[in-house]
C-alpha cells in the first residue's frame, strides 16, 4: 500500500571541502601505492558520490533512507514521536560528524550543514534528521501527525 508523500528532500555529499580532502588523501595514496592506490581512491570517491539521504513525510510516518547503505526506507510511525523541533546543532561536536551517527540515546542522519529536525521519542531513542529545509520538514511532520491523529 502506497502512502501519500507530503514532504520530500534528497541530500548528497557535495561539500567542496570534502572533495578537496578526498583528493589530497587520494593523491597521497596514489603516490604511495601506485595503481592499487588509484583503484582504492576511485572506489572511495565513487562510494561517497553515490551516498544520499532521502527524507519523506508520508501520511503514516517519517521515512528515512541513507542510500545505498539502506536498501529500503526506515519508517518512524507517528505514535513513536513525542515532539518535533527544528534546530541548529553542531555535527562534529554533538555527533562526531556526518552520515549515520550514534550517541547515547540518539541517532542522527545527516549529510551537510548544521540544521535539522530533532525528534523526541518515547523509547528514549531520539532522532536527529539533518535537513536543508528544517523548518519546512518540522512543519510537515507536525501537521501530518496532527491530521493522522484526527483521523484515528
Amino acid at each position: 500500500m502506497s502512502h501519500q508523500v507530503v514532504f520530500f528532500e534528497e541530500q548528497r555529499f557535495r561539500q567542496w571541502w570534502l572533495w578537496v580532502l578526498l583528493g589530497i588523501v587520494g593523491l597521497v595514496t596514489v603516490v604511495g601505492s601506485g595503481p592499487l592506490g588509484m583503484a582504492l581512491t576511485g572506489a572511495v570517491g565513487g562510494f561517497m558520490w553515490s551516498l544520499r539521504l532521502v527524507i519523506e513525510v508520508r501520511d503514516d510516518g517519517l521515512y528515512i533512507r541513507f542510500a545505498p547503505l539502506h536498501r529500503s526506507f526506515r519508517r518512524v510511525p507517528w505514535p513513536a514521536i513525542e515532539s518535533v523541533e527544528a534546530t541548529t546543532y553542531r555535527p562534529l561536536r554533538e555527533y562526531g560528524g556526518w552520515g549515520i551517527r550514534w550517541r547515547l540515546g540518539a541517532i542522527a542522519y545527516n549529510v551537510r550543514g548544521s540544521r535539522g529536525v530533532f525528534l523526541t521519542r518515547p523509547d528514549d531513542r531520539d532522532l536527529l534528521v539533518g535537513s536543508q529545509r528544517s523548518d519546512e520538514l518540522a512543519t510537515a511532520i507536525r501537521e501530518t501527525m496532527s491530521e493522522a491523529t484526527r483521523r484515528e
